[in-house]
């Protein structure tokens, strides 16, 4: 009996190559049943706490929201045609004081909307939205505040007026100081009569755009977000080196703990808009921000996407725009922005989404 072993050779190889192509649909089945959008709001809530509690092992854990006096102190007042303007401090319950500016419109409302405007890397701080000085596209706060919003605009650690070590209060992350303030800050926004408590929106740029979402995963009474210049994910963040993310105004774990890697991140900022929806979320991730590759928006809005439109039925609850410019907020974009949260806050909308 003769056996061609040209025959045996070419058998074996089509089988193993069969088996490969078994497994590589075994293996594209389990990346794409983990890559499956939640199937329903239970499951979603399941996997939103999980979230959450990846972002405290970066960021340090959130501290007990048990209310304590504000013990809010006016420092000056400048009345304006359209606002009144203060510059206040509140308790942050920690022991220290936030510096912020807080405008009133004029004439006076009862359960109006409000924003909280957070600022970007700058020494100002909180001047920069307040219109005060900085760059005139980031005066968002006092546009807002002409447009009739109660507006307040904090100091983040270490800018500003605000001069704090977060480490020494036994804070893991700058971070989580600045979560921690700004919920506060949302207290006192709660605690104005002027201000509706279900009509309450996080804009911010650069520091603040990332800032604000981080807010709105952890504080529920955030019913709108705008982020500008604010995130892109962690795998296109220069190229995957999370240097600037593990500063000490930052999130030092990312280094000590995760190695700068993102492939150890136990987070990304896809998960984070998970963790808001159904929330809306106005995004503005400009063509050539060297910061933030606008690509990686993308990859998080598509990951994100599926939760807000098959669960909530709110397809458009994310929406970007790219504008041809640099790590900038235009005017264009802004007035969309602000149309965005005139339409996400108005009275109809915030009664739905407290109902939801």
């Amino acid at each position: 009996m003769r056996i061609n072993l040209r025959n045996v050779r070419s058998s074996a190889v089509g089988d193993v190559m069969k088996l490969q192509r078994i497994l590589l649909t075994l293996l594209l089945c389990v990346a794409g049943a983990a890559e499956r959008p939640t199937k329903d709001e239970q499951s979603w809530r399941k996997r939103r706490a999980q979230i959450l509690s990846s972002m405290q092992r970066v960021m340090g854990p959130l501290p007990d929201g048990a209310a304590s006096p504000l013990a809010v102190t006016v420092l000056d007042e400048v009345s304006f045609p359209q606002f009144i303007r203060r510059k206040i401090e509140f308790a942050s319950g920690d022991g220290d004081r936030v510096p912020a500016y807080l405008f009133l419109p004029r004439p006076a409302k009862l359960r109006g909307p409000a924003m909280l405007c957070l600022h970007q890397t700058v020494a100002i701080g909180k001047g920069e939205p307040a219109g005060i000085g900085g760059k005139p596209n980031l005066h968002y706060g006092v546009e807002l505040a002409e447009r009739g919003y109660v507006v307040l605009a904090p100091d983040y650690p270490n800018f500003g007026d605000y001069k704090i070590d977060a480490y020494s209060l036994g804070y893991a992350s700058a971070t989580m100081k600045g979560i921690r303030n700004h919920r506060r800050a949302v207290d006192l926004l709660v605690s104005l009569p002027e201000v509706d408590p279900r009509r309450i929106g996080v804009i911010g740029h650069s520091l603040g755009g990332h800032n604000s979402l981080f807010l709105a995963a952890f504080e529920p009474r955030i019913g709108a977000v705008v982020t500008s210049c604010g995130f892109t994910s962690f795998r296109k963040y220069y190229g995957g080196n999370l240097t600037g993310w593990s500063h000490a105004g930052y999130m030092p774990r990312i280094a000590t703990v995760y190695g700068k890697s993102p492939e150890r991140m136990p987070f990304d900022f896809s998960d984070v808009l998970f963790a808001i929806a159904p929330r809306p979320v106005f995004i503005n991730a400009p063509l050539h921000d060297q910061n933030f590759e606008w690509t990686g928006v993308d990859d998080c809005l598509r990951s994100a996407q599926p939760v807000y439109a098959r669960i909530f039925h709110a397809p458009s609850g994310l929406q970007v725009v790219h504008p041809d410019c640099a790590h900038d907020f235009p005017p264009d974009i802004r007035n969309r922005a602000y149309e965005f949260l005139d339409r996400s806050l108005a009275p109809t909308a915030a009664l739905k989404s407290a109902h939801d």
